[in-house]
C-alpha cells in the first residue's frame, strides 16, 4: 500500500493539442487533455505514478478486465475562479467512494489522501485545459482495472490506475424526459449497485436504448424486488419536490450510489432550511403527486449532469408533464449556488472546495 507522501515522475508533451481544440463547440467527453496519470500495482504494493503524454494503451488478449469485470471509475471537475485560482470540488467524497468501490470489486485500495493528490496533480498539469467559458469545466476521470494476463476467474494479482481529463461544455443541454423502468434491473440487493464499476453501465445500456426509442432520455430505476419503490436514474440521482419538501431515495439500499452531487443537494437543502426526506420513495406517490399537481420539481444531481431539470415523467403508457422549469424555485436557487461555489463567486462555507 502507498505511504500518503508520495513522488510523482513527470513527464511533459513536446507537442500540445490544446491549439486545436474549438473552445466554442465542446462535445463532452471527446476531447482529451495533453496527458494522463499511470500507476501500477504489482508484488502487493503500488509503484511509482508517472504523468505522461496522453496516448494508447496496449493490453494482452487476456487482459482480466476484459474477461471478468475488475473494472472501476470516478466522475470529478475542476473549475477556474473569477480570480484565477483552480478549484475541486469535495474531492475527498470521490476518494472515499473509489476506496469502496476498490473493496467491493476485491481490488487494492489507494488511500484516500494519495487519491486526492494525484487528482490535484494531473489538474495542475494541464490546468491550461480548464475552460473559462461559463458552464464549462475540466471532467476528470481517475480508474483502475484488472492486468493480469490470465483466463481465470480469480481477483487479478495486477492492476493499473490511471487518470485522464477532458474539457467539457453542458452534458444536457435541456430538460430530460425520463422513464420508470419496472422491468429490468439495474441493481439487486447484495449486488454491486453502490460500487462505480463499469459492468453496472453495460448493462443499463439495452434498457436504456430502449427507453431512448420511446423518446426518453433516461430510466428512472425501481427496486428489483418489487419495482416499487424508485432508486436512481441512469446518469444521476434522483431527487423531487412535493408541496416544498425535497424528497429523495435513502442511500441505506447498497442498490444505490452514493452520489456527491445528490449529497451536497440535500446539504445545502437542510442549511437553508428547506425541509428533506431522505426515505424509501415508492413510484405511487411520484404518479400520485404528478396527477394532482403537487409535484413541484423533478431533477437529476450527478457530477456530469449537475442539475438536470425534468420535464416529462413516464410511466405505463403515460406522460406526466412537469411544472416548467422557470417556476422551479428550490432546483434553480441550488444549481446556481453549487455554480457559484465551485467557480468562488460565493464563499465556500462548507469547505467543499480544494484549491488546485
Amino acid at each position: 500500500m502507498l505511504d500518503d507522501t508520495i513522488s510523482i515522475k513527470i513527464e511533459k508533451t513536446t507537442n500540445s493539442k490544446i491549439k486545436d481544440v474549438d473552445w466554442e463547440n465542446l462535445p463532452f467527453g471527446k476531447v482529451f487533455s495533453d496527458h494522463i496519470l499511470e500507476m501500477d500495482y504489482s508484488d502487493g504494493r503500488w509503484h511509482e505514478p508517472v504523468i505522461k503524454p496522453f496516448q494508447a494503451l496496449s493490453l494482452h488478449p487476456a487482459t482480466s478486465a476484459i474477461h471478468y469485470g475488475q473494472s472501476i471509475f470516478e466522475g470529478m471537475k475542476a473549475n477556474r475562479a473569477e480570480n484565477g485560482d483552480i478549484l475541486l470540488f469535495r474531492p475527498d467524497m470521490n476518494a472515499k467512494r473509489f476506496a469502496e468501490s476498490s473493496e467491493r470489486l476485491c481490488m487494492p485500495t489507494i488511500p484516500e489522501s494519495v487519491f486526492t493528490e494525484l487528482v490535484r496533480k494531473i489538474v495542475e498539469v494541464d490546468k491550461d485545459w480548464i475552460p473559462n467559458k461559463e458552464g464549462y469545466s475540466l471532467y476528470i476521470r481517475p480508474f483502475m482495472f484488472a492486468t493480469d494476463d490470465f483466463i481465470g476467474i480469480k481477483p487479478s494479482d495486477t492492476y493499473k490506475f490511471m487518470i485522464f481529463t477532458c474539457p467539457v461544455g453542458v452534458y444536457y443541454s435541456n430538460p430530460v424526459n425520463v422513464k420508470i423502468e419496472e422491468f429490468y434491473t439495474r441493481a439487486a440487493r447484495g449486488g454491486v449497485g453502490r460500487a462505480k464499476t463499469a459492468g453496472n453501465y453495460a448493462a443499463s445500456l439495452y434498457p436504456a436504448k430502449k427507453g431512448q426509442e420511446e423518446g426518453f432520455h433516461q430510466l428512472v430505476w425501481t427496486d428489483g424486488i418489487e419495482h416499487k419503490y424508485i432508486e436512481e436514474s441512469g446518469t444521476m440521482n434522483i431527487v423531487f419536490v412535493i408541496d416544498g419538501k425535497l424528497i429523495t431515495p435513502s442511500e441505506d439500499s447498497d442498490t444505490i450510489l452514493r452520489g456527491v452531487t445528490k449529497r451536497s443537494v440535500v446539504e445545502i437543502a437542510q442549511h437553508w432550511g428547506v425541509e428533506v426526506e431522505e426515505r424509501k420513495v415508492t413510484v405511487a406517490e411520484i404518479i400520485e403527486a404528478a396527477k394532482d399537481g403537487s409535484l413541484e420539481d423533478a431533477f437529476g444531481a450527478g457530477t456530469a449532469a449537475t442539475i438536470a431539470p425534468i420535464a416529462k415523467i413516464g410511466y405505463r403508457g403515460e406522460v406526466y408533464d412537469l411544472p416548467p422549469v422557470e417556476s422551479r424555485t428550490i432546483s434553480n436557487k441550488i444549481k446556481n449556488y453549487l455554480s457559484d461555489v465551485k467557480t468562488g463567486k460565493v464563499e465556500d462555507t462548507m469547505n467543499w472546495c480544494l484549491k488546485v
